[in-house]
Formats: C-alpha cells, structure tokens, sequence
C-alpha cells in the first residue's frame, strides 16, 4: 500500500516548494497538497493519510485546531507542524496536537529524513491497534504526587530551579513532555538536548510555568488496574535504573552526552507499562491475569498476549515526538538488545543490563525476568566487564 502525506499551508508558493523539493520521493510517496483546513479535512474524509504536515497560521483554522480535528477523525495519522511561527503562545498551543514540529524555510534533505524516520517507526510496533492508541496519546499519565509538588513549587513567588529540575527528574511523563518540546524545530538549537534538567534551563520557567499550569500537557496518573505500590515499585524502579545506567556509562569512560542519554533513558525504559495500564484498560488486566497463572515476567506475558511490549510502545511514542535516536532505541530494545543491530557500548548495553540488575532484587508482580543477553555483550565486546558493573554497582549501594 503507498505511503500516503498530506501538506497544508494557506500560501500555494510554499506547497510549490515542497512539491518540488520531494519530487525525488514521487515513486515511494503519494503526496496530496491542501490549500488550508478545509481543504484538508475534506481530502482526510476521502481516504487516509499515513502522515499530515502542516503550517501553523491559517485563515480560518489553524494549524492546532486542524491537528485537534485531525486526531479525532483520523487518530492514525502522524501529526507535524511545519511552521515560521516560533512565539510561545503558538508554542503551548500545539504542543499537544503535533507530534513534531519544523521550522520554516526547511530544508529538502531535513524534511525527506523526519519523514523517512516516521514512516520506519511504524515498523516499530506491528500491532496496528495499540499503534492507532499510542498516536493519539498527546501526553503521558504524571504521578500525583509529583506533579502536585511541581505545582506548588511553580506558584511560588520565587521558584527554585534546582527543587523544579529534581522534581521533573523523577518524572517520566514529564521529562519526555518537556525534551519534545526544547528539541522542536521551535528552538532551533544546534544539537539535541537529553537531560530534563537541561531542558528546563532552556525553556526558562515562565514557558514551563504556562505548560504545567494552563496547557493540560501532564495528567495525573489513573488506572484501576495498578496499586499506589504498583506505581511506586515503576517509578523507583525507573529512577534506580537511570542512575545505575549513568554509571554504567562512566564505568566505561563514556561521554557525557551518552552518560546523559543513558540517564534519560533508564528514566523512561518502563513509562509504556503506564501507558497499557491506563489506555488498555481490561485488555492489559488480561495480560497481568496470564502472567500470574503462566508464571512469567510482565514482559513475555505483553509479548504473548498484544505481540508487543511495553517498551516498543513506549518507544513509538518517544519517537514519534522526536526524543534523540539514542533515547528511543535504548527504550524500545532494553529486553531485545540483539535486535538493535547495535555493535558498541551504547545507553542500549548500560540500560539492558541496569534494567536486569534491579529486576533481579524485585519481588513486585510487574518484573519483567529479562535475562542479559549474553550474545549481544559479546558482540559489543562487553561479555567479561558485566560482572564488573555489577560489583561496582553493589559497592555503591545500587
């Protein structure tokens, strides 16, 4: 079936422009131009799109306001800004309904790369169900205790920084919400940023203040299918792999951006647990029901049940907003690293087998009994330095 992309932009000079920059892609894509919103929608109503990118000001309807409407009639679809807007209004207004944003004039090559990458995700997650979910998803499920700290701290006269950078550190749905947004083409900075405490410092906190405050980006967490304990065991899971990944990272002398990377990605490795509990509702308490009854980890249960896992879920989604390569890649195969086609030290190896460290000394019911893949250590000439990570994880007190 072809790849189908719909463009919109109000001024027919720009859809000129795209059409002939992608003239090359002509045999591999059908590409459908829109003159606005309207013209949009009517084309959606026609037949489906894979992926719609957009321009932000319209007349009439808007970019945000297509996406809203794009989503609700077409959930499947891929949603990007591509837009010379850069104000924060316009920011936190579509923040939410755009996957990934681009900036305008955009180059050819740029723009065939986002695109190519988006269509190569959706080879991420087979299940096309869970896929057309996840796509809808415009935020991640916060906890609330975090996310009632983070308020109050915000509302302060004088917020501190460093309590803020903590706070959001300890946060899944937040650091991901918030290194989606400082590595939009809105920023336009010249590397990707991997570190929420990085991210915060970048956007400055009257924007962050109005993302947690007024633009609905973080919810509370709900799910009549985990216990506070559930959540919790998640949470401190999470937050004791990233640390145990970044020191893994500096056992091997790795530099700081894989350090931070491997950070980051210990921090998310496990949010798509959140996300099938809270999405899939009685679908996923049949997967928590066959793990008890088959005694087997959460993992291969997901696997057996939805043919995917939490971690390739989490890992659309990631990718889909655009998180750095490295994030996703770690997310999606912390349980298969094999599959990864990975052939060096990487946050791949240090969030595998930190993930597999902490899952070891767990007694919860969502452990994952992933074993380390000793292949792949081998492969990545790791096989004999596992045993030392872990003895200098035990001498820190992991």
């Amino acid at each position: 079936m072809a790849k189908r992309i719909l463009f919109v932009d109000d001024e027919p000079m720009v859809l000129s422009g795209l059409q002939r920059s992608l003239r090359p892609m002509r045999s591999e894509w059908e590409m459908v131009f829109a003159e606005g919103g309207e013209q949009a929608l009517a084309a959606i109503d026609k037949q489906s799109f894979d992926i719609i990118v957009t321009d932000m000001r319209m007349p009439g309807m808007d970019g945000a306001q297509l996406l809203e409407e794009v989503k609700k009639r077409s959930p499947q679809t891929l949603r990007m800004v591509l837009s010379g807007q850069s104000d924060r209004e316009t920011i936190l207004r579509s923040v939410n309904p755009a996957h990934q944003f681009l900036s305008k004039p955009c180059e050819g090559e740029e723009l065939r790369s986002r695109l190519l990458r988006a269509f190569a995700l959706k080879d991420l997650l087979q299940n096309s169900g869970l896929r057309e979910l996840v796509t809808k998803l415009d935020s991640l499920p916060s906890l609330p205790y975090v996310y009632l700290k983070l308020n109050e701290e915000l509302r302060r006269p004088e917020p501190s920084l460093p309590k803020i950078d903590e706070l959001i550190e300890t946060d899944m749905a937040m650091t991901a919400k918030v290194l989606k947004l400082v590595n939009s083409a809105f920023f336009g900075l010249p590397c990707q940023v991997s570190r929420a405490s990085h991210a915060v410092k970048l956007l400055g906190l009257d924007t962050l203040r109005a993302l947690v405050l007024s633009a609905h980006v973080f919810e509370q967490f709900e799910s009549r299918l985990l216990s506070t304990e559930d959540v919790q065991h998640i949470s401190d899971h999470c937050l004791a792999v990233s640390s145990s990944a970044r020191k893994i990272a500096l056992f091997e002398h790795a530099d700081q951006r894989t350090q931070d990377d491997a950070f980051t990605a210990g921090l998310l490795h496990d949010a798509g647990k959140l996300i099938l509990a809270s999405a899939l509702g009685d679908q996923y308490g049949k997967v928590l029901q066959h793990r008890e009854k088959a005694d087997i980890g959460l993992y291969a249960a997901e696997c057996e049940l939805l043919g995917c896992s939490h971690a390739q879920v989490a890992a659309y989604l990631f990718g889909l907003w655009g998180l750095p390569g490295t994030i996703v890649e770690a997310v999606a195969w912390h349980h298969d690293p094999a599959e990864s086609l990975s052939v060096k030290f990487s946050p791949l190896a240090a969030v595998h087998v930190a993930s597999a460290y902490h899952d070891e000394k767990s007694s919860s019911r969502l452990r994952d009994r992933t074993p380390i893949d000793a292949a792949f250590m081998a492969t990545i000439g790791c096989a004999e330095k596992e045993q030392l990570w872990r003895s200098k994880l035990d001498a820190d007190g992991q």
